[in-house]
């Protein structure tokens, strides 16, 4: 099996190369208008190309991003756990309909509010044959308590993980963890004796650019092996013959392929030369409704978009103010809000393809109310008037910091933006750059004010909450809070959250908490993302609401 994956992968690389590589070039340069020309042509050819294997199934997939490292514990980003969840998993995973579900452990049973017993799934191998057990659950969790990692919201409130014998663990609390089972889902499961023989007890520190075994190698125990990664280029996923479950899918093999630029994403799936992409831009959705071939997976995204601000500084970094920082000022923050049309940004650069935001989460995540999440008014005599108040009759100058390749129209969002706040005197400039850039900068706080994107992937407010508005203290509160908030209110509001085991009461801190960071205009909510899939119509698979694509439920006929 694996002899034919990397024939196929031989035999795809050189369709690649020979047109793929020129169309992808050419639609870089000359935008997407040239693909629907051809489209219908470039589908009959495709139609009549024989499949690269006849034993293997494959599955090309495109889309922006590529990973950052293959470590499982130390990034915070979707792309990579997208990949990573196909060869790490964790004690518990989530299902087809979003529910808890066994993976590595098999049973679990809470034995008092701060202490858990799990009941390890006998008979798993790690990919390199070495038998998984209780010693490689406590490790994981040791090892994922190191300060590098970006993911310590995942082990937030677990004192200790207690092997009991080779095949039981004990996860013991500081408090009640009411999202316990879906923090385990990310808590990914890594060999001790593989990490120990290669040196890589302690997680990766990216933040460094630091290089390690395991952010070029992997080791797990799931439904795929990664057999490659050539950064920029492919990586390369064979299926675990030895998985201890069963695939709803067929897929053996999996080739993702990170196309930065959106027409060529479109050229290549035109053309036959991937099945699936997953983060095409609006723009291009109603046009590939029409081409015959294709077929739309239509879903949202867990995921809101905002624009945060340094609400602690003195003085604004970036910015001709000297002696002071606007942004402290809740009339500023305030006047950013209402200069904001929310409405135009989803018309003309989403294309309808959002959903206006208030607040931090969407629907279907829990904290979420229709009552807290709609915006204010658009009001720009408003706006000037609560800036003249704070200080700043003439505005100010100040930097925008913006990824280019990581959100929907992250770059078109941010200068859109620029246009509507001058229009009371805010004048930024936009600091776009790449996603692998840009998060270094925002975790070493150096920047005054930045456009960013957060998902909910348990559809818990919490987490996100914790990570973004949290006063920063140690561990998962305040982990992301670039801008340095301090709130005591919604402290204590997030806090109870943390062990209040009545569903109502905890949704109503968590909505409590939200309102109260709307109302003290922390951040600046633009829209909650949409994210349809395409595919040719000889795929099916299931569409994540926390932008996941699983090949584990994807059929390719």
């Amino acid at each position: 099996m694996v002899m034919c994956g990397q024939a196929a992968d031989r035999r795809q690389r050189r369709s690649v190369s020979h047109g793929g590589v020129l169309r992808a070039r050419l639609a870089a340069r000359s935008g997407t208008g040239w693909v629907w020309a051809f489209a219908a042509a470039l589908l009959t050819m495709a139609a009549l190309t024989v499949p690269p294997s006849a034993q293997a199934v494959t599955l090309r997939w495109a889309a922006q991003n590529d990973i950052q490292t293959l470590d499982p514990h130390a990034p915070n980003h979707t792309p990579t756990t997208a990949i990573l969840q196909h060869a790490y998993e964790g004690l518990t995973r989530l299902d087809r309909d979003y529910r808890v579900e066994g993976a590595l452990a098999a049973t679990w049973t809470m034995t008092s509010p701060t202490e858990w017993r799990f009941l390890l799934r006998r008979g798993v191998r790690f990919h390199d044959g070495t038998p998984f057990n209780a010693d490689d659950v406590v490790f994981s969790y040791e090892r994922l308590k190191d300060s590098t990692s970006s993911l310590l919201h995942v082990i937030s409130g677990i004192r200790e993980v207690r092997r009991v014998d080779e095949f039981t663990v004990d996860v013991l609390l500081e408090r009640p963890v009411p999202t316990l089972l879906r923090n385990l889902v990310d808590l990914r499961i890594i060999s001790r004796a593989w990490a120990v023989r290669n040196k890589v007890e302690k997680v990766q520190d990216l933040k460094n650019r630091e290089e390690t075994y395991a952010s070029r190698n992997v080791n797990g125990t799931g439904p795929f092996q990664i057999r490659s990664w050539v950064p920029d280029q492919r990586i390369t996923m064979i299926r675990n013959g030895n998985w201890w479950d069963k695939a709803p899918g067929n897929v053996d093999e999996v080739i993702y392929t990170p196309m930065r630029p959106d027409a060529a994403r479109i050229a290549a799936l035109t053309a036959g030369e991937v099945d699936l992409v997953t983060d095409l831009p609006p723009v291009d959705i109603p046009k590939l409704r029409e081409v015959r071939g294709l077929s739309i997976l239509d879903g949202t995204e867990a995921r809101t978009v905002f624009v945060g601000m340094d609400q602690s500084s003195e003085e604004l970094k970036y910015s001709n103010i000297r002696g002071r920082n606007p942004f402290r000022d809740i009339r500023v923050r305030r006047a950013l809000n209402l200069a904001t049309d929310v409405d135009a940004l989803r018309r003309q650069v989403m294309h309808g393809l959002s959903v206006p935001a208030a607040i931090l989460v969407g629907p279907g995540v829990t904290g979420w109310q229709t009552g807290i999440d709609h915006r204010w008014n658009l009001d720009l005599r408003e706006a000037r008037l609560l800036l003249a108040e704070a200080g700043y009759p003439e505005g100010f100058d100040v930097t925008l910091d913006c990824p280019n390749n990581r959100f929907v129209f992250d770059d078109e969002i941010c200068r859109s933006l620029t246009r509507m706040w001058n229009r009371i005197g805010v004048r930024a400039q936009v600091n776009t750059m790449p996603f692998a850039n840009f998060i270094p900068k925002l975790e070493k706080q150096d920047s005054s004010l930045w456009l960013l994107g957060w998902g909910a992937p348990t559809l818990d407010a919490l987490p996100v909450l914790q990570a973004l508005v949290r006063t920063r203290t140690q561990g998962a509160d305040g982990s992301y809070n670039v801008g340095r908030i301090n709130n005591p209110a919604i402290d204590a509001l997030i806090d109870a959250a943390k062990t209040e085991s009545d569903p109502a009461r905890r949704e109503t801190l968590l909505a409590d908490a939200l309102h109260l960071t709307r109302v003290n205009h922390h951040y600046l909510p633009l829209h909650h993302q949409m994210r349809p899939w395409v595919m040719r119509n000889n795929v099916t698979t299931v569409h994540r609401i926390d932008d996941r694509p699983d090949s584990r439920y994807a059929v390719v006929k």
